[in-house]
């Protein structure tokens, strides 16, 4: 089912109510699902690119943007089901699927729990978990745990730096500002962001299981990554069984923020060869 009009706002699903931003139209349809904290705000410039021709659908998870907020805890499986009913209550059955950081884990995890929604995955700066991946760096977890009591603004300026590439908000930094200006719009309670947190140390620890996903999958990361290190990204790649590894080369966890029109020529790249496969 398409929807010509489109749909911005509060959509009850089995689950929860959701803030869903769907481009509507008759293109294939994409699901967007966002990394930890974060909301639709992020894909903005993603969705402007790709709205032509197909048709976008971003949400926000529980506990982030305009979505409900129920108390923890939370777990990556629960976090795939709301994705899985996201689909459901926008009459998808199959969408291809992008997720970035948390976003991926989730994307991986409703590959594994509900693989009929799925025909194929983009994963932006995730990992797989499990034996092998390399966990949060030590500087990073340490900045995030001394801003932790800080105000939402705050929070965000000291630590969200740490998610580009090294220097780029010193080179960049009118758009620094109007990123944070989105993510400001509507904050990530901090209860809400603990309880992500701790689903992602979770999936972290046991592993999504990737040799078992057969989709076709893109598996895009940063060498800068200070977030998720680039050596989880070439292992995920090695572990799913239809993959391919897309390195950026001197960009850091946040690529569609950082390089935009390479990772949607890249996107769009990808997405056209699974269309191709897809009619043959």
């Amino acid at each position: 089912m398409s929807t010509d009009a489109g749909f911005c706002g509060l959509r009850q699903t089995s689950r929860l109510r959701f803030w869903v931003e769907d481009s509507g139209g008759d293109g294939e349809p994409l699901l967007l699902v966002s990394g930890l904290g974060y909301s639709s705000w992020c894909w903005a410039e993603l969705r402007d690119a790709l709205r032509d021709r197909w048709r976008v659908i971003s949400f926000d998870n529980r506990g982030t943007g305009r979505s409900e907020q129920p108390a923890g805890p939370y777990s990556i499986a629960m976090l795939a089901d709301d994705a899985a009913s996201v689909l459901e209550a926008c009459g998808v059955q199959t969408a291809d699927v992008l997720g970035h950081s948390m976003g991926g884990y989730i994307a991986l995890t409703l590959a594994r729990r509900h693989p009929q929604r799925v025909r194929s995955l983009v994963l932006v700066s995730t990992a797989g978990g499990g034996r092998g991946c390399l966990p949060l760096p030590a500087d990073t977890r340490a900045a995030w745990l001394a801003a932790a009591g800080l105000p939402p603004e705050q929070y965000a300026r000291r630590t969200m730096p740490l998610s580009f590439a090294p220097g780029w908000t010193e080179r960049h930094p009118e758009r620094f500002e109007r990123y944070l200006h989105s993510r400001l719009q509507h904050p990530t309670p901090p209860a809400c962001w603990a309880a992500q947190f701790q689903a992602c140390e979770q999936y972290f620890a046991e592993g999504v299981g990737a040799e078992r996903i057969t989709q076709p999958a893109l598996v895009m990361h940063g060498t800068a990554d200070r977030v998720i290190p680039f050596a989880n990204g070439e292992l995920l790649a090695s572990q799913l069984p239809n993959a391919r590894l897309l390195r950026l080369d001197g960009v850091g966890h946040l690529p569609y923020l950082e390089e935009p029109e390479q990772l949607t020529r890249e996107l769009l790249n990808f997405l056209g060869s699974i269309i191709t496969l897809d009619r043959t």
